[in-house]
This record gives C-alpha cells, structure tokens and sequence, in this order.
C-alpha cells in the first residue's frame, strides 16, 4: 500500500515495488494530498496489472512477492498469507536468477520433481498451490506467451498416515489412563479430544466462559480457535462454531482447571501437542498417533455406532457431509470385522 507523508508544507509519496527479493520505495513530492494521491494510486493500479513496474525480466521468487503482497493478502486469512509467504522462501532457494522470460513447464518441473525426491507429496504441493497461481496470473497480464500453470504437478513420497483412529479398545485403555491421571492437564486435554473431536486449534482457544451445563447437558461452545502461525483466531469454516456436548465427568475435569495468563484454559505449550502425547501414549500402553488422531478417533467411534451422518458432521464442524464421508468413512477394526462377519453371513444365505 501507498504512504503519503506530510513534510513542511508539501506530500511525499511512497510506493513500495518488490526487486531483485527485497523491497523498494519508489518516491515523488507533490504540492498537494490530492496530487500525491493521484500519482501514488496510479502506480498502485500499474503495479496491480503487472505494468511498467513488472516485466518479463523481472525474477520469479520478485514476482510471486509482488503477487502475494499486492493480490493474494487482501483475499486470504492471515495464516494462509503467512504460509504462502514461506513458500515464498522456498521459491527463492529453488529458483534464486530464474526470469518469467526464462519459465517454461520443463524448468519448472525439473526443479520441482528434484525438490520432491526428498519431500513428502503434501509438502510439495503445499509449494506447487500458490506458483501454480502466479504463473496463471503472469499469464493473464501478458508475461508469459502460455498457461503453463495447469501443467506444472506435485510429485513426492506419500508417507504412511501417522493420525490414524485408535481402535475401541485403545480408545477405552487411554480414556482410562487419563482419568487416573487427571491431575495432569495435558491428561485433561486428551480427554476432551477423544470426547469432544475438537480440532487442536479449537480445544486450545476454549475460555472457561465457553463452558455451559443447563437441562442436564454439559456443552462446549466452539468461538474460536488459535493458530501456531500467528495471533490469528477466526475459526476454520463458518460450520465451526458450533455446541458440542460432552460427557459430565470429562466437563467437571475441564471445568477445574483455573485459567491461564491469557485467559484460556490450557496451554499452548509450543503447539507441540503431538509430541507430548507420544510419551503418554506409551505410558498409557496404546499404540501410537498423533494429536489429530484423537479427533479422527472420536469421529471413527461415532461411526462404528452406527450415528447419524449429518450429527457427526455437525459435531465436527464440516462445511458439508462431503467433507466427513471424504475424511472419516474407514471404520474401526472391531467395527469391520463385524461388518465383514455379517456381509460373508448375508453371501452364504444366497
């Protein structure tokens, strides 16, 4: 954005343009405020249609910079800004002299399929997302003679999935553990996960006046949900902010806790949540996942009990039952065998 500064008796405008990875201020002084806006807002329009200031010289790693700065913030929440900025730096190392004139999908794809071989598929297109875009934005402002963006795919390993669904029995051993160890907050915290299926972000942004018990039923009333990536609190999808309920015991624990500094009730502890779960896991004698595993194991469970689809949709806060058919359809082992056992009885009587 421009910054216009009153000195003495004149207005100097300023205009920051991405060059060569860092940024400059283009500068001029005029009379008057409306001069000086006139001539600062006419650079912004050119900077915005990729004019005079963006050339087919100009550097890849500049120009997805000008695009993230000048196009993308003003579209997307501050974490998915945040996050494009650090693929940002990746394009920086990965194509440090590369010029849009230079682009081509053979380039680009070289590059991208050797930053693969040793990333994860997720990884790599966390990065392949937002270049695909630029690339299509040179496009549509007549840097690049072609689309390229559709041609340019994400490659990598697929690793095996770490938040995988407790079975019942695991389930019911590491609520147990918890419960005779709930003098540990972190104790506490599982407790909810598995009860509640709340995303990490949500159970951590729970304030004590979140907490509701009327007619017999206790609730949590999802707000809110924090962010490791900045101060950032908006929930997910307008469907997350919804009541939950929970059983009583697990609401009286959470209920006890005194809220912390900041007003939560538990602590962020570095968002390391998975890795203080590791050690309690095995303490508790239950295989290992990760903290999103709770939540896929709570809505697993719901499914093995054969609830509603759009009640365990609603509970987790999806945007729609594709969403929960898409993520949560595998079943728990208990609940496939009995599946199995009676698909083979329904076959036998043909």
């Amino acid at each position: 954005m421009a910054v216009i500064v009153k000195r003495n008796n004149k207005y100097r405008a300023l205009v920051s343009v991405p060059n060569r990875g860092e940024y400059k201020r283009l500068s001029k002084t005029f009379r008057t405020y409306q001069e000086a806006n006139i001539w600062s807002s006419k650079l912004e329009l050119q900077k915005s249609n990729g004019v005079d200031l963006m050339t087919r010289d100009t550097l890849l790693a500049d120009y997805f910079s000008y695009h993230l700065e000048f196009v993308k913030k003003a579209e997307v929440k501050e974490s998915t800004y945040l996050a494009y900025k650090r693929q940002g730096d990746i394009i920086k190392k990965l194509f440090p002299t590369a010029r849009i004139k230079e682009l081509n999908d053979v380039l680009i794809q070289t590059i991208i399929n050797d930053y693969a071989r040793n990333h994860a598929l997720k990884t790599v297109q966390l990065l392949v997302t937002p270049l695909r875009a630029v690339l299509k934005y040179a496009y549509a402002h007549g840097l690049l003679a072609s689309d390229i963006s559709s041609l340019i795919h994400a490659r990598g390993d697929v690793p095996k999935k770490r938040n995988r669904a407790l079975s019942i029995s695991e389930l019911k051993k590491l609520r147990q553990y918890c419960f005779e160890n709930a003098d540990d907050e972190f104790a506490i915290l599982v407790l909810l996960a598995t009860d509640s299926g709340l995303r990490r972000g949500e159970l951590l942004g729970l304030r004590p006046s979140d907490l509701l018990e009327e007619a017999g039923e206790c609730d949590v009333q999802v707000n809110r949900s924090l962010s490791p990536f900045s101060d950032e609190v908006s929930l997910k999808t307008p469907s997350s902010k919804r009541s939950v309920s929970i059983t009583k015991p697990v609401y009286d624990l959470v209920k006890q806790i005194p809220s912390k500094a900041d007003g939560y009730i538990f602590e962020r502890d570095g968002f390391h949540q998975s890795m203080l779960l590791a050690p309690l896991l095995i303490r508790a004698g239950v295989s290992q996942t990760t903290f999103h595993g709770l939540r896929d194991t709570h809505a697993s469970f719901l499914f093995s009990q054969d609830l509603d689809l759009a009640y365990i949709s609603q509970r987790l806060g999806h945007a729609s039952l594709l969403t929960t058919q898409k993520y949560y359809i595998e079943l728990m082992p208990e609940k496939k065998h009995a599946q199995n056992g009676r698909a083979m009885d329904l076959l036998a009587g043909l």
